[in-house]
């Protein structure tokens, strides 16, 4: 095998229009050791963080950043304390945000972040799943602590009434089937086009609201009652104060974007607590329960084989090239993605 491989990185924080925005380049193919696989990459999905760092975090002084957290393909070599998966593994995973990413044709991984692909799924339907699915299980189950069923006829004791905003996107699309299949909750989603809101009624939303349109009266017209948790995917500091109307007292808000302002004073009055969720806390602190995204990438693979939870693939833009990631990045800048934009192949 040659010793180099083809990989799209930047050097400068760049517009996406720019010509040198995002470039083809070679670089060595790097060696597993420890708990790293190196796999060979097969597809990959671009998400809202490919954007955020290209336009915030430039390369190193005379080097080149290659960015990506979202990958499927083979594993091809082991470190010599890989104990969870062999040469010759299909796997999928969403990386590490503090090491190189999947826009290249070869990657280390952490084994404990990895999780076998699913069998159903092809390669572009499943690069579509990690890195959305970790955030929003994690946010779900592990922040927010919405009640998992283990079974279909497990008695509805929560009564959990949950709003999704920006609930068409990556992460919305996978949160809306988690909460249908693992949880009795009764969700009511935020989608404003005709497309986007049939997307969302199909993913499991039991209600629909137009998030051009104030929230909390659409909200409260249900007559579902207050809510329990809100899950701000987007816009948070634009709907802060209709968050706190339709939470109920002692509710729950979990957040995944970057507001430049909350003010949390406002949550005092009804004891409204507030979670970030962040999918990259465990591999940047290393943290003691690293291999729960390994356990829940497997659970979720399972649920998919069992054709409960579908993929999130909404369009495949062709070969992982420069051209076509810059494609994947406007359609994420301008807002108006629904599911996942997937790269296949070199």
């Amino acid at each position: 095998m040659s010793h180099s491989m083809k990989a799209i990185a930047y050097q400068s924080s760049l517009p996406i229009e720019h010509t040198d925005s995002l470039q083809d380049i070679e670089r060595p193919i790097p060696q597993a050791f420890g708990h790293d696989l190196l796999i060979k990459i097969h597809a990959i999905a671009v998400n809202p963080v490919d954007c955020k760092i290209r336009q915030n975090v430039p390369a190193s002084e005379g080097e080149y950043k290659v960015i990506g957290w979202d990958a499927v393909g083979e594993v091809i070599a082991c470190g010599e304390q890989v104990s969870l998966f062999s040469v010759g593994d299909n796997v999928y995973y969403a990386g590490d945000l503090t090491r190189s990413g999947c826009n290249a044709e070869f990657q280390l991984v952490d084994e404990r972040i990895v999780g076998r692909k699913p069998n159903t799924l092809n390669n572009a339907e499943a690069a579509a799943l990690p890195l959305t699915t970790i955030t929003a299980y994690e946010m779900l189950f592990d922040r927010l602590q919405v009640r998992k069923v283990i079974s279909a006829t497990a008695k509805q004791t929560a009564n959990e009434r949950i709003l999704v905003v920006g609930a068409a996107g990556g992460v919305g699309s996978i949160m809306l089937q988690l909460l249908k299949h693992l949880t009795k909750a009764t969700v009511i989603a935020t989608a404003s086009r005709v497309s986007s809101k049939q997307w969302v009624k199909d993913l499991g939303a039991d209600f629909v609201v137009d998030h051009t349109q104030p929230l909390a009266p659409q909200v409260l017209a249900l007559e579902l009652g207050e809510m329990t948790h809100v899950v701000s995917l987007n816009g948070t500091d634009q709907y802060l104060d209709e968050y706190v109307e339709v939470l109920q007292p002692f509710g729950k808000l979990g957040l995944i974007d970057d507001p430049e302002n909350v003010d949390i004073k406002k949550l005092k009055r009804k004891s409204l607590s507030l979670h970030w969720e962040f999918m990259y806390t465990r591999s940047m602190f290393n943290t003691a329960d690293m291999i729960e995204q390994h356990n829940l990438l497997n659970e979720i693979a399972n649920l998919v084989d069992n054709g409960v939870i579908k993929t999130t693939l909404s369009e495949t833009l062709g070969k992982i090239n420069s051209a076509n990631l810059k494609k994947a990045h406007s359609l994420i800048e301008s807002r108006k993605a629904m599911g996942k934009l997937v790269l296949e192949g070199f």
